[in-house]
């Protein structure tokens, strides 16, 4: 079998390096004017922020990477329109669009995915988000409770399903209601796409059995993660199904340990005070069961970069630095594959990778890093690169 390798396009901006907060990549970052005047450093030399993330696709893609994520969130663009632009800078550079099913009904879900296949070869993915409410999930304007938000992706899921193979297709739920539908040929001929569902919940884990092709998770600490992985794959296996999964995590990876660690502890000397007392405290509290384990992972008392070192060359802090999940893998080239295959040997059959800055860390992580990883004992698993 093969282990799939996916990389982040940072769809909100970055910073050059976690080191520092300037330059900023990318027109997100509140008071950057390079909206206004197009270029990577804020200047008018015609490159712009679209134009950057194309680099990145690109980079990832003769850097051995498969295909990348697109992030979704109130700060980004919207990862369809996204999706499009870059199938046409890349040649076998696949997508994984996040999207939560509540914000879309299933059968233009079906036929924009599907049109989408068609023009780029097959190569759109769905990396499923329930969402974790709170405040957040009302800002898309949605305000189901948590676990009927988990019914709701598995019927749209049995929607999109159901359309793609041409129909006549008739559903009766309780969020969805289609009569007679289907995909018109030739979209219905297109490949439907692979899943990668997130969420920790036993909601999440439920609608991931059933149509998950990969249960998604962010990096926990290795015991955690080994039996998140078994409980999903309990469930899958009730249904008569096989489920793969994959992991979501950071990388600081240099030549030597001590190079690598300077990067970290720079970066966290750097962070805001306010920033630090957030992340110490409760933060704003959502219903996401994942957010919820990566918050009890945190030490109590953070007074050095040393204190959020979790596991050998696990550091949880990567939330200070760029928010979003805390926990990544800091080391050399070496060290960062051993853990990659620690992680492999686990359970994991794919990995979204990412670095700060995603441009550079390409090259870095594909280039040095994806070489040494060895996959599963005997040969018996190996990575998938893209060309």
């Amino acid at each position: 079998m093969t282990i799939d390798v996916f990389w982040r396009i940072p769809t909100h901006g970055e910073p050059s390096s976690h080191r520092s907060r300037k330059p900023w990549r990318g027109d997100w970052s509140p008071g950057n004017d390079s909206a206004r005047k197009p270029g990577l450093g804020g200047g008018e030399d015609g490159t712009t922020y679209i134009d950057y993330l194309a680099e990145i696709a690109r980079a990832a893609e003769i850097s051995g990477f498969q295909g990348g994520l697109i992030p979704s969130f109130p700060m980004t663009d919207e990862p369809w329109v996204i999706s499009a632009f870059l199938a046409r800078e890349t040649k076998t550079f696949r997508f994984m669009i996040p999207f939560q099913p509540g914000f879309l009904n299933p059968v233009v879900a079906a036929r924009k995915t599907a049109s989408l296949q068609r023009a780029t070869g097959g190569r759109a993915l769905y990396n499923i988000i329930t969402g974790g409410g709170g405040p957040q999930q009302l800002w898309w304007g949605d305000s189901v409770p948590h676990d009927d938000r988990y019914t709701r992706t598995t019927e749209f899921l049995d929607v999109v399903r159901g359309v793609w193979k041409g129909g006549p297709f008739s559903y009766q739920g309780k969020f969805y209601q289609v009569e007679e539908a289907g995909l018109p040929y030739p979209l219905s001929e297109e490949e439907f796409p692979e899943i990668y569902f997130s969420g920790s919940s036993d909601a999440a884990l439920a609608s991931a059995s059933k149509h998950a092709d990969y249960y998604l998770s962010w990096l926990e600490p290795f015991a955690a993660l080994r039996d998140k992985f078994s409980r999903v794959k309990e469930r899958t296996d009730v249904l008569g199904r096989k489920i793969k999964c994959a992991v979501r995590v950071d990388i600081v990876a240099r030549p030597t340990e001590e190079e690598a660690w300077e990067e970290i502890r720079r970066g966290f000397e750097n962070v805001d005070p306010d920033a630090l007392a957030r992340f110490q405290g409760a933060g704003e509290r959502s219903e996401s069961v994942g957010a919820a384990r990566q918050r009890d992972f945190r030490p109590a008392t953070i007074n050095s970069y040393k204190d959020l070192i979790t596991e050998s060359n696990i550091w949880s802090g990567f939330g200070l630095l760029r928010g979003g999940q805390t926990q990544g893998i800091v080391g050399s080239y070496e060290q960062v594959a051993e853990r990659l295959d620690d992680l492999v040997q686990l359970g994991a059959d794919a990995f979204i990778l990412a670095g700060t800055p995603h441009l550079e860390e390409a090259y870095r992580v594909g280039e040095e890093v994806l070489p040494l990883v060895r996959g599963r004992p005997s040969g018996s698993a190996a990575l998938r690169a893209v060309g």
